[in-house]
């Protein structure tokens, strides 16, 4: 089972990269989106996404997740005069 963390290659296309995002759709289809660990111009490149179907694991990785109940981002209450 691929997690996030976990560096992958799409067997299509060779792409290679870390897991930063899971998505499930209402059709059953679960798609990986892989970032690059390359830079270009000191900048991270852009996320692919790749269907579960061509994506295999190449290196498990044990991430820690940040869990948190406070809210980090969004609409926020008006601030108070």
């Amino acid at each position: 089972m691929i997690k996030l963390g976990d560096k992958v290659r799409d067997t299509i296309t060779g792409f290679t990269g870390v897991v930063v995002g899971i998505t499930n759709w209402l059709n059953g289809c679960t798609r990986y989106g892989i970032q690059h660990e390359k830079l270009k111009d000191g900048k991270p490149l852009d996320i692919e996404w790749f269907d579960d179907s061509q994506v295999v694991s190449v290196k498990s990785r044990n991430v820690r997740m940040r869990i948190t109940t406070e809210p980090i981002g969004g609409p926020m209450p008006d601030p108070k005069r």
